[in-house]
């Protein structure tokens, strides 16, 4: 598949005059905010009969949610009330910053998580919408939100995590790239960087991006710009516990991820996922999200997506050989290649396509219910 460049393809005609992608997208990222809502109601009422339900925000306030909220509140030493958390340094500086800011309006961490979540979302929604259509076929922006929303994992993109926040810096920072729009992209990419390490896989795809289109060399130095926040976040850190690579210790030290042959930590999740503990459901879906990865990568390889595919395989292949899968299927709300791929895949054309988006919706849609209420009843579901 040829790659599509600002100044080689327009961007594809609209099925009607009135149509704006974003604002589709947006209207549906509205009524899936609001369908959350009605499940929290229809799930409270089904679990009260007798007993005790939890109030809206404190069954949002689970996992990394809560650590996020600890970082916002205290900083990297944690809750002083609370016993030392050694893998605090994991998550990187942007969402906390954000909370904090939030947080002097609403007066509650929750809450603050929720509404960065819903904005954050909002405009990632819109721009994955507008990223749809660039690349084509006309009708694919709401198709390709519709394909998010519906992954398994998209509760996170409306609890107070990071990947909204995330997406709303990566995917306007990759459709800029596309436009040939290098200092907005660079600028954003660094937005990222801020949220997330994976920040650090789009700055090396923007690399690839910024060859493939052949863009003038005094123009590279742009690329620099989204590897300063890492950089920052690591003399930060080494500066409070001598570690350059304190993101990757606590990782370590707070969840046990280190590095090892992707035979051993397959052979590790398959042994988790086969038995009958509370996590082996998580388990069989993390092996379900690498297949997925896998798979998703060896298309964009066939498709020669080549920047895409630095972006996906290094997530891909640094969470196959970690000591076992965790947050896989999580981590694949952030592979917005997957989506612009249903997309393509179930937009009009030849008669197999007609089904697509309906095939999808009826195998990720109850995923999708059914991680929710686990979320909100506090279930480790990624």
């Amino acid at each position: 598949m040829a790659v599509r460049t600002a100044e080689t393809v327009e961007e594809p005609g609209r099925e009607g005059p009135d149509r704006v992608p974003e604002a589709e997208g947006v209207l549906l990222w509205i009524a899936s905010r609001l369908g959350i809502f009605v499940l929290a109601a229809a799930s409270a009422a089904a679990v009260a009969q007798g007993e005790h339900v939890a109030p809206f925000l404190e069954r949002w306030r689970h996992w990394d949610a809560d650590l996020l909220a600890v970082i916002a509140e205290h900083g990297y030493d944690g809750d002083p009330s609370r016993d030392p958390d050694a893998g605090l340094p994991a998550f990187f500086p942007g969402m906390p910053l954000a909370l904090r800011a939030v947080n002097l309006v609403t007066g509650d961490w929750t809450l603050a998580g929720l509404l960065i979540s819903f904005v954050a979302g909002a405009v990632a929604v819109a721009a994955l919408a507008r990223l749809a259509e660039f690349e084509g076929p006309p009708g694919a922006g709401w198709r390709a939100v519709l394909a998010l929303l519906l992954w398994p994992m998209s509760v996170f993109l409306f609890a107070g995590y990071s990947e909204s926040l995330f997406l709303a810096f990566a995917i306007p920072a990759w459709l800029a790239a596309r436009r040939g729009r290098w200092p907005l992209a660079a600028a954003l990419a660094a937005g990222a960087s801020c949220v997330r390490i994976t920040g650090l896989f789009l700055a090396l795809a923007l690399i690839v991006e910024f060859a493939v289109q052949r863009r003038p060399v005094r123009r590279a130095p742009w690329l620099a710009v989204p590897f300063l926040p890492l950089a920052a976040y690591s003399a930060y850190q080494h500066a409070r516990t001598g570690d350059w690579m304190a993101w990757k210790t606590a990782q370590e030290a707070g969840w046990g991820r280190t590095m090892v042959w992707p035979w051993e930590s397959l052979a590790t999740t398959w042994d988790s996922a086969m038995g009958d503990g509370r996590f082996a459901w998580a388990f069989r879906m993390e092996l379900a999200g690498a297949a997925v990865g896998v798979t998703l990568v060896v298309l964009l390889l066939v498709l020669r997506r080549w920047s895409e595919l630095v972006y996906v395989g290094l997530q891909v292949g640094a969470l196959i050989c970690s000591a076992y899968y965790l947050s896989i299927p999580r981590s694949a709300l952030l592979w917005w290649p997957l989506f612009l791929l249903v997309a393509r895949a179930s937009t009009p054309g030849p008669r197999w396509r007609t089904g697509v988006i309906a095939v999808y919706a009826l195998v990720m849609g109850p995923l999708a219910v059914f991680h929710t209420m686990s979320f909100m009843e506090g279930a480790w579901v990624g």
